[in-house]
This record gives C-alpha cells, sequence and structure tokens, in this order.
C-alpha cells in the first residue's frame, strides 16, 4: 500500500496563499451584480407569472425560474473568486462571454433596452479585462499553458 496522498476531484483545492488584489475582488463584484440582476429579474417574472396577468403565465414562471437558476453560475463564481478558488474564473469568464451577445441584442432594439445594452456590454468587458489579467491569474494560482510554470 502506498503512503502517496492522492487527490480527488472531491478534494478541497487548497488556498492560494497572499493578498487579493483590487481587481480580483472586482472581478468578483461584477459577477455578482451580474447575478444579482440575473436573480431580481427571475424573482419579478415568477411574481408577475404567478400573480399578475400576463400574456402566458406558464411561459413567465419557466423564464422566471430559468433566470433565477442562471443567477447561480456567476453568484457561485463571485463566492470562489472571493475565496480566490482557481476553479471560479472559468464560470466567471463564460458568464461574461455569455452577457456580450444579450448586450447586443438589447443594444439592437429601439426602446428604452438600449441603455441596458450599453451597461451591460461594459461591465462583461470589463469583468473580462480583469479575469484575465496578469495578477488576476498569479492571484488564483493559474499558471501558463499545460501548468507549466513560466522560464524566464
Amino acid at each position: 500500500m502506498s503512503t502517496e496522498r492522492k487527490t480527488t476531484p472531491e478534494a478541497p483545492e487548497p488556498a492560494v496563499s497572499g493578498p487579493r488584489p483590487g481587481r480580483l475582488t472586482a472581478a468578483a463584484a461584477l459577477a455578482a451584480l451580474e447575478g444579482l440582476a440575473l436573480l431580481a429579474g427571475g424573482v419579478y417574472m415568477l411574481v408577475m407569472g404567478l400573480a399578475g396577468k400576463p400574456d402566458n403565465p406558464q411561459q413567465a414562471e419557466t423564464g422566471g425560474i430559468t433566470l433565477i437558476v442562471l443567477a447561480l453560475l456567476p453568484l457561485l463564481a463571485a463566492r470562489g473568486l472571493l475565496k480566490l478558488r482557481r476553479w471560479s474564473r472559468g464560470p466567471a469568464i463564460i458568464t461574461q462571454i455569455m452577457a456580450l451577445p444579450v448586450a447586443w441584442q438589447l443594444l439592437q432594439a429601439d426602446s428604452a433596452a438600449i441603455p441596458a445594452g450599453i451597461v451591460l456590454a461594459i461591465v462583461a468587458v470589463a469583468a473580462l479585462v480583469l479575469l484575465v489579467n496578469p495578477a488576476t491569474t498569479e492571484a488564483l494560482g493559474i499558471r501558463g499553458p499545460g501548468n507549466v510554470a513560466d522560464r524566464k
């Protein structure tokens, strides 16, 4: 029997030591903001589907539940970023990439949705820039391709 410690996917990831950079905190705040916006929109749609008089109550309720479930991704990513968890950067980046087409569609509307599209695009691009910043990747313990330390 070997005395080597084996790592499993279920094992908790060791925390990276060191202070959390401000860029990482800002990226976590933007991800949390998006998650809270999705949650608020989902709750609104669900309440209006149940208590209001929508054209299609079932569609409103399903849309509300979908938005509430989708809100979990950026909220969990924000929590992971604040705790310096390496895995959290992927879901945070995915959230921002998914937000860009939504912002584009909002910008194509001829309504009050245009300012929302502008805000969403700015938040998504800013969060992406913060998430790929070298200080952020270093703080999360993410190395170069193939997890090989950079040789200088």
